[in-house]
């Protein structure tokens, strides 16, 4: 097979990356990340009569995705024997945090190691909790290392993997309500919880593990289970545009485009993609996105490179790229990388270009960089982690356990 034959390769460089492992799962599988169908076909699966796999279901449903459960022990409404049975096959296990950073902004970063099966490396992942005054936002992963090979990203820059389940998706969610003691009332600025939002932006492109996904984001998004609103869900691609119109009919989320340039030729650069999906076929493709209208716009991610696509006629050329979509766009400041070659637009220029837009009619914000210091800012996640010894790793994780 030559290089311009092979999948995902073009004679200009790799576009998308193959995965290098599948998931094993562990000897006794964690029931995080199943849905109420699935739970009761493994409760079938260990003897326990039909006509009360429901009931059952529900129980752990409740404990897992509402209370919180770590262990079948604290499942005090289901009896000795079955709890006792239940530990025999299965656990409730979440991944496991191996180290927490926090940042001066009091950004959150951590790294999680996924259950496993024991064999070889263990994988590990990053997700970012973010405290804002009136909401608190969870960056979240969805593939260990990432399909795409986007230029001006870090994560970009790592091998894929493999793609998360969706228990290991749901996971995430789960470590961040346990380290921030979110399962209980509380009375906060945001109301009684303070992860109110998810963002499916952290490391991997998500429409390239859409099944997993979907069934995470639908098991969050459940009013009767960890209940963050599908307009509190924001799932942010590349432009994998055959998956886009399935993401508003299957899942019903809000969609964020990691546009970046206004012009094929530099996009296929920054986001190598765009040669698979050119920016007219990305477009059309949220034209006819299901859902969305002024009251859910799409969200262009737009990040500003110094002397690459921050001019004011970038400005003009993506006002006019946009016309008759329901949008804003977010403007990203350049997080900078060891090694990245590019820096990030200066502040008049990026407020120039912003003004510009605003004018024209659509949101503009900048977004203002969260956890820097700690490389958990746009770009950045799992950089420095990658680097680490076994016998740092090791450090770390003693560290954390004794927190």
């Amino acid at each position: 097979m030559t290089m311009t034959e092979a999948p995902g390769i073009l004679e200009s460089g790799v576009l998308e990356k193959t995965a290098l492992e599948t998931y094993v799962p562990p000897t006794k599988p964690s029931l995080v990340g199943l849905s109420r169908a699935e739970l009761s076909e493994r409760l079938g699966s260990i003897g326990v009569p039909e006509k009360q796999r429901k009931m059952r279901a529900q129980q752990l449903w409740h404990w897992m995705y509402v209370r919180g459960a770590q262990t079948f022990a604290d499942m005090t409404n289901v009896s000795k024997d079955m709890r006792a049975e239940l530990e025999q096959h299965f656990t409730v296990d979440r991944p496991e945090v191996v180290t927490e950073q926090i940042s001066n902004d009091g950004t959150r970063k951590w790294l999680l190691r996924l259950p496993g099966d024991g064999v070889g490396r263990a994988h590990e992942v990053e997700c970012v909790y973010i405290p804002e005054t009136d909401r608190g936002t969870l960056c979240v992963s969805s593939q260990v290392g990432c399909t795409l090979n986007c230029s001006f990203c870090h994560t970009g820059t790592q091998r894929l993997v493999r793609n998360l389940t969706a228990g290991e998706i749901v996971g995430q969610i789960m470590v961040a309500r346990d380290r921030l003691n979110d399962w209980i009332d509380r009375e906060t600025p945001n109301g009684n919880r303070l992860v109110t939002n998810i963002v499916m932006m952290g490391m991997g492109e998500p429409l390239y593990n859409f099944d997993a996904v979907r069934d995470a984001l639908l098991i969050v998004s459940d009013n009767e289970g960890i209940g963050i609103s599908r307009r509190r869900i924001t799932l942010s691609t590349s432009g994998v545009v055959p998956n886009i119109a399935r993401t508003g009919d299957e899942i019903g989320v809000m969609l964020a485009i990691s546009l970046h340039a206004v012009r094929d030729e530099l996009r296929n650069e920054l986001v190598p993609l765009n040669r698979k999906y050119p920016i007219k076929e990305l477009l059309d493709a949220c034209r006819a996105y299901p859902g969305s209208s002024n009251s859910r716009r799409i969200t262009f991610e737009y990040v500003m490179l110094k002397g690459v696509n921050d001019s004011l006629d970038d400005a003009r050329l993506l006002v006019k790229l946009l016309k008759g979509i329901p949008a804003k766009i977010n403007l990203i400041p350049f997080n900078p990388w060891p090694g990245s070659k590019y820096e990030c637009s200066d502040w008049d220029q990026i407020e120039k270009f912003s003004e510009y837009v605003f004018n024209a009619g659509y949101s503009s914000p900048v977004r203002t960089p969260r956890g820097r210091d700690i490389l958990a800012a746009c770009g950045q996640l799992k950089s420095e982690t990658e680097k680490l010894s076994a016998r740092e790793r090791q450090a770390l994780r003693a560290m954390a356990m004794t927190d």
